[in-house]
């Protein structure tokens, strides 16, 4: 007869929350040896969020050279001539938020092709003015990312208008730091030749996993920019950056 073995959490999202301990490695029975009858046998079980000195508890997150990942792993020792059972599963941990209230501060913004970065042969730019705001670039991550886009002029028509979301993953100790910037996701929030000084709508909701509250350690930082690039119908990129700070509240 086989026997397999599970992991079941009782919250449907699987968020826990730190407190009041962190956890890093903790190890507890849940049943003691003997024999279990056939059938399904459910284990109860908790246990608190346990850390080991002064280190911290992070949110979870999923990055490319940055992991902040919680496990929950349960082993079933049998018999001799049986193997051994182990499963995992992973559970989301959300930080502490935040005592103090976030007071939203607009950013407005206006492009030119003098505005514009690095670029070589601005005289064969075609013409533009693209304005705007975001309603805030310090932003709670459990709400979206709000503003305005309006185009008041192009020579060339436009192509697309899109969002394009970027973690800042720094990693690296006193003897030196790698900085890689990678794409989390990109949002096309219009689609062809929109019509001059018409306001488009900024909605974006930060991706769970992907994104945690802006993080800044001794050894690593996760930092997250928002870019609006308006593509011309001639593929002429235009981008404006702008670093955003994300919390938890």
């Amino acid at each position: 007869m086989s026997v397999t073995l599970d992991i079941k959490l009782k919250r449907a999202n699987k968020v826990y929350h730190e407190g009041p301990i962190p956890l890093i490695s903790s190890s507890i029975e849940v049943a003691k040896a003997g024999k279990i009858p056939g059938g399904k046998t459910e284990i109860p079980f908790e246990f608190p969020l346990i850390s080991k000195g002064n280190k911290v508890l992070y949110e979870t997150y999923h990055g490319v050279f940055v992991n902040i990942q919680y496990t929950l792993r349960c082993d079933l020792k049998r018999p001799l001539l049986a193997k051994d059972l182990s499963r995992s599963c992973e559970f989301i941990v959300h930080s502490q938020p935040q005592k103090s209230k976030i007071v939203p501060t607009p950013v407005k913004f206006s492009i030119t092709p003098e505005t514009l970065q690095n670029v070589r042969e601005r005289s064969q730019l075609p013409r533009f003015l693209i304005r705007g705001h975001l309603d805030a670039t310090s932003c709670v991550i459990s709400q979206p990312l709000t503003g305005e886009v309006q185009v008041d002029k192009s020579d060339v028509p436009i192509k697309s208008i899109e969002l394009q979301l970027v973690r800042v993953e720094t990693c690296g100790c006193a003897e030196g730091y790698a900085r890689d910037a990678t794409e989390i996701q990109n949002i096309q929030i219009a689609e062809g030749d929109v019509g001059h000084g018409m306001p488009i709508p900024v909605h974006m909701v930060f991706p769970r996993l992907f994104t945690c509250p802006t993080l800044e350690t001794t050894n690593f930082k996760v930092e997250f920019e928002i870019n609006v690039v308006v593509i011309l119908q001639d593929d002429h990129l235009i981008t404006e950056n702008f670093p955003l700070k994300l919390c938890r509240v």
